[in-house]
């Protein structure tokens, strides 16, 4: 099926190369190959669940007529429902545009797109915009209508997230790289205590032990495993056929010794298995944990062991809990079997999906992500500490931005020391879909479990659902024991003896505290070639350890932010929006004093036009190769994203070379390179009929090849310039 699926989608391509034009007025028979499009699209869900392949054949068709309304809507859904989430706002505003009342809740949708592309005050404008509507229809009652509770906590989000942003958790969040990350889903590390071996899962090709696909045309979930020699993580590999099937699986846990592997099999509706490292360094056939953990018909897909191996906490949608998925627990008995399990209680879970629990190594610090409590969308990752005195949990503290984002942030990992912390995510220097990062306290901080923000988190949330009383007392109230985590009543404390009153404390000197260092403002205005404001997307990281700064839209088009170092830093300053082209500067910030300072810039966007051509300066390559430094691949996803919100415009990508070695040589390897930024826009879903690659050699300098810094350096570029479209 797959391959009669394949050869159907590349014949209708090759068809229709000479019959596709992108110019805003349609003729009848783009209209037509417009309507084929969207079939083959409906023919591929009907047979199979590649919405991949679907929504490819729906974004063709809206770019070969973007009056087919379908298309754009179907183009926008796929995207909503895959990866690249924001990329869904220019085929629903289309269809807004079109016919606003296609869809009830189309505008719904426009801000849930804004709202992952992390433009929060633009999604507030259609959610509010919807919300209005939904009042004034109360009596709706079509299938396309998102219910009001739905949209009140998209809005209550977003608010959180324009908090968030403004002030950011002090991480360091940076992609492990290539030796770990493929272009397809890595996901689910879990490492052993003393941060040697890395476990995760993976639906890559290369190494796969199933040659077929999934349903939906990806391949299999399969395990890997990574170890660390002279401080790097060394190329991944699968872990082998006795853990591994032809079908999916996942892992779960590893234990502080690295030899017990936890993982997920689909079996029973979905529980957790375990299996035994041997002395060889394979590893046993995986059994399936208890009764008292795997549940009968019911999914348990997360697991976590405390370092003692005494306490088990796991996530389960099994009946009887606050709501959707909840964390559970259990302990071991006198004779190492797992006690009967035990809800953790409303202080962990709520009516939301609670999931992914990790204990961390001092014991009482629980780790778990939770679709409700106050998050910036999706799953976000919380943290609680349980007090043995009070034998009670702490309010859940949401670890904030840039680790939570609006899409699903969950199964965190910290390292022994609390210094580093690793997870999966969606982020613009991704090599594919999700990827996995490394979390650091920059030093001079504490901790991640001791780490405390600026924002005042434990406030008090908007009320949540919760099942009635009955339903909730039915819910054990014990709390889990571990060697730190102990759940029993502390005894009456001692009378204190009497004593003489202490005498009077000597006089101190007083110390003179230091005064604090005061944050740099950095106003950023963004602009267009007419000098009108325009509410970009607009975000600075630092250069050296990709540190967030704090941003705040000030107005249409100005953005402030503010920085505190006590040295001065390089910091890189992305401005994107639809239409134009994407820019990102070098911004060198001043070290903090002890007064307030401020700077200024202004960022001109050029628009998109044919003939527009920039340099892509931030694309790096190995060595004499035409692969890619780990740091090109924020800027291949900004290109990708522009390619994206522009789905007429074509581009020549262009390669470029000093005048160092032969003229043909340098012809050969700037093709090369060109060819390799092309392919990178085409896995990521961009039509390669809109993407030409030309390698120019030493032919086109920008500068003087005497001098390396002035002149040779800046000749070795990668350049992209629009040449049709819009």
């Amino acid at each position: 099926m797959y391959k009669g699926l394949k050869f159907l989608f590349f014949s209708i391509l090759l068809l229709s190369l000479t019959r596709v034009g992108f110019a805003q007025d349609v003729d009848p028979e783009n209209k037509k190959l417009a309507e084929e499009y969207v079939m083959t699209a409906e023919e591929i869900m009907a047979a199979t669940q590649a919405l991949d392949q679907a929504k490819d054949m729906y974004v063709l068709a809206a770019e070969v007529d973007p009056t087919n309304i379908k298309a754009n809507y179907m183009a926008g859904d796929a995207f909503l429902r895959t990866v690249g989430k924001e990329k869904a706002v220019p085929y629903l505003l289309q269809v807004l545009k079109l016919d606003a009342e296609y869809k009830f809740d189309i505008m719904y949708h426009i801000g849930r797109s804004y709202q992952y592309g992390m433009e929060f005050e633009k999604a507030l404008e259609f959610y509010g915009r919807y919300r209005n509507k939904l009042i004034s229809r109360d009596g709706y009652r079509g299938r396309d209508k998102t219910a009001l509770s739905e949209v009140e906590r998209r809005i209550y989000e977003c608010e959180n997230a324009i908090e968030f942003v403004a002030n950011p958790s002090h991480f360091s969040i940076v992609n492990v790289g290539n030796t770990i990350n493929s272009e397809f889903e890595d996901y689910a590390p879990v490492l052993n205590e003393d941060e040697t071996t890395m476990v995760f899962t993976s639906r890559r090709r290369d190494g796969n032990l199933n040659p077929n696909v999934a349903p939906d045309n990806k391949p299999y979930e399969d395990i890997f495993i990574s170890h660390k020699e002279n401080g790097q993580w060394q190329y991944a590999k699968n872990i082998g056929e006795v853990i591994n099937t032809e079908y999916h699986g996942s892992n779960l846990a590893l234990s502080a010794d690295g030899n017990q592997l936890f993982i997920y099999k689909d079996d029973n509706n979905g529980d957790i298995y375990i299996s035994e490292r041997n002395e060889d360094d394979t590893w046993s056939t995986p059994e399936p944990l208890s009764e008292s953990i795997n549940s009968e018909g019911f999914k348990e897909n997360a697991v976590s062991i405390s370092p003692d191996g005494q306490t088990l906490f796991f996530a389960s949608d099994r009946p009887g809990g606050y709501g959707g998925i909840d964390i559970y627990y259990s302990t071991k008995n006198k004779v190492g079997e797992w006690t009967r399990s035990k809800n953790l209680g409303e202080m962990i879970n709520t009516a939301y999906d609670d999931d992914g629990p990790f204990i961390d190594y001092d014991g009482k610090t629980l780790y778990f992500s939770s679709q409700g409590r106050k998050g910036m969308g999706g799953y976000d990752i919380f943290r609680s500490v349980y007090d043995s005195a009070s034998g009670k949990w702490s309010e859940p503290e949401n670890l904030g931005f840039p680790i939570n984002t609006p899409d699903d942030d969950i199964y965190f990992v910290s390292t022994k020391d609390g210094m580093r912390g690793y997870y999966a995510s969606v982020r613009e220097d991704g090599q594919g879909y999700t990827d996995i990062y490394m979390v650091t306290v920059p030093p001079g901080n504490e901790n991640l479990r001791n780490l405390t923000t600026k924002r005042d988190l434990a406030q008090e949330e908007k009320p949540k659902e919760t099942k009635e009383p009955e339903a909730i007392a039915q819910v054990e109230e014990t709390e889990p024991q571990t060697n730190n985590v102990v759940a029993q009543e502390d005894p009456e404390p001692e009378p204190e003896p009497e004593t003489d009153p202490e005498p009077e404390p000597e006089p101190q000197p007083v110390v003179q505290r230091k005064p604090d260092l005061q944050p740099v403002t950095i106003t950023i205005t963004v602009v267009d070639e007419d000098n009108n404001p325009l509410d970009a997307k607009v975000s600075m990281n630092s250069v050296e350890d990709n540190q967030v700064a704090g941003r705040t839209r000030v107005s249409a088009g100005v953005f402030e932010f503010k920085v505190t170092n006590a040295t001065p830093v390089a910091y890189s300053l992305s401005v994107e929006d639809e239409g134009y082209v994407f820019q990102t500067l070098r911004v060198g910030v001043k070290a903090a004093t002890e007064e307030p300072q401020s700077m200024s810039r202004k960022v001109v966007m050029r628009k998109l036009r044919i003939g527009t051509r920039s340099v892509l300066r931030n694309i790096y390559f190995n060595f004499d190769q035409a692969t890619f430094k780990q740091e090109s691949y924020n800027e291949l996803n900004k290109l990708a994203s522009m390619m994206s919100q522009n789905p007429g415009m074509h581009i020549e990508i262009s390669g470029h070379t000093d005048n160092i070695g032969s003229k043909d040589y340098n012809k050969y390897l700037s093709q090369k390179r060109a060819n390799a930024v092309k392919d990178f826009l085409v896995k990521k879903g961009i039509d390669s009929r809109r993407i030409s690659s030309v390698g120019y050699g030493e032919e086109r300098p920008l500068a003087s090849n005497d001098d390396e810094k002035e002149g040779r350096e800046l000749n070795r570029r990668v350049e992209f310039s629009v040449t049709g479209g819009k």
